[in-house]
């Protein structure tokens, strides 16, 4: 499993690599994972299969390579070295499929790698990066990044995608071998059962008030959660800052908190939050927003919904297929910031269509399990096997692994 971010750093792709690996871990299988280091330097002990391994994760060894920090964002690794780098990695590991996530940089590296062993490789769409280019100041960089994206994915034996909005965009581009695979929620974490009215409460600030006695204020909790980044738009929230009677809730943290705290000044910065805090924070909130255009699938809309939370998100990308329209949330054209306010009006001013909204939310999600999508996983891996193998019958090469273990084991590695 080659990654494009891990640990320490969380997001969407650590997030779902964490949940993959749970699942293979008691299926039994064998994993090997190849990440991105948090220096330039690593000891060989960390680099090589047949060192003692310095770090497991769910009991699998982690080999970490050589990275930089982005320069706006240090938190952001990116892989330094070399294909061959890789390679050699491979022809020890000898794995017989290679699950690359969010391709990049260490990802394209893996699959020209595996290409050149005749290992196949399944590569997951779940970055935009190329959308990311404009927010950073950077628009002429877009059409680059997307013949980048291209020549990635035409390469790879299967593509998965996140979302229909994904599928048909890969589609436009000519790239081919393109199956859905959609993301799991953790339904024990994420909870209506979570709901805190203390948090609340604190939140709020009505814990803190002089005499702390009576009812808290029937203040509506309006929240985000997710990277305090430029492509999340959390800046088009402050349309909500004002509303009467309720209070953004911003959960996460980024390179851009100071200059969101200046632009929502009556918001609630609960930092970064993950685990139990980070399932009651969702669950406790009334409306969850999501602004952000750049959504391959955005899992915690899914997340929100999981909680009984009525969402309200942005038309474009994943939330086209998580967000049912009038009945689980609503969604807003892109730029229409006038249609978002109206639509958390909606929610924050009908008790009866946001409790009714969020038990449709709840509902929707509950068959969504990590144990399902991930033995759906397991399925596209056999079939990019299977694509491999006839592929290599149609056009065979040269054994793939040169070391030692012999015909038995490039019989086994496409079995």
């Amino acid at each position: 499993m080659v990654t494009e971010s891990f640990l320490p750093h969380m997001n969407g792709v650590t997030n779902s690599v964490l949940h993959v690996l749970a699942h293979l871990r008691r299926r039994g299988d064998d994993v090997t994972v190849i990440a991105p280091s948090d220096t330039m330097f690593d000891a060989v002990a960390r680099t090589e299969p047949g060192s003692p391994v310095r770090e497991l994760c769910e009991g699998f060894p982690v080999i970490r390579v050589p990275s930089l920090p982005l320069p706006d964002y240090p938190k952001v690794r990116v892989a330094a070295g070399f294909v061959t780098r890789i390679r050699h990695l491979l022809e020890q590991i000898r794995p017989d499929v290679v699950h690359v996530a969010s391709p990049f940089v260490l990802g394209w590296r893996a699959i020209q790698a595996a290409g050149a062993l005749g290992v196949p490789t399944v590569s997951i769409y779940q970055t935009e990066v190329p959308t990311y280019a404009a927010r950073y100041g950077l628009p002429w960089a877009a059409e680059l990044l997307w013949q980048h994206v291209d020549r990635m994915h035409s390469a790879s034996t299967l593509t998965l995608v996140p979302s229909s909005f994904c599928r048909e965009q890969l589609t436009r581009r000519g790239i081919k071998r393109l199956k859905t695979w959609r993301r799991g929620v953790d339904t024990r974490r994420f909870s209506p059962e979570r709901r805190s009215q203390a948090l609340r409460a604190q939140i709020s600030g009505w814990a803190a008030a002089p005499g702390g006695s009576g009812s808290a204020p029937d203040e509506k909790l309006i929240g985000f959660v997710g990277r305090l980044a430029s492509e999340k738009q959390v800046q088009d929230l402050a349309v909500l800052d004002a509303l009467p009677g309720t209070r953004l809730v911003i959960i996460g943290s980024g390179p851009q908190e100071d200059a969101l705290r200046r632009a929502l000044p009556r918001a609630h910065f609960a930092g970064f939050q993950s685990g139990e805090e980070l399932g009651a924070h969702v669950a406790s909130l009334d409306v969850f927003v999501h602004p952000g255009e750049a959504e391959t699938f955005c899992q915690t809309i899914q997340e929100a919904m999981a909680a009984g939370v009525p969402v309200v998100a942005v038309g474009r990308g994943g939330p086209l297929d998580l967000v049912d329209v009038g009945r689980t949330g609503w969604l807003y054209r892109p730029g229409d910031l006038t249609g978002l306010r109206s639509a958390v009006e909606h929610l924050i001013g009908d008790d009866a269509a946001r409790r009714d909204f969020g038990r449709r939310a709840h509902e929707s999600v509950q068959d969504r399990t990590w144990e399902a999508l991930s033995n759906e996983l397991i399925g596209h891996y056999a079939r990019a096997v299977e694509v491999n193998r006839r592929v290599r019958t149609m056009h065979p090469r040269p054994r793939r692994f040169a070391s030692s273990a012999g015909a038995a084991a490039e019989a086994s590695s496409t079995s």
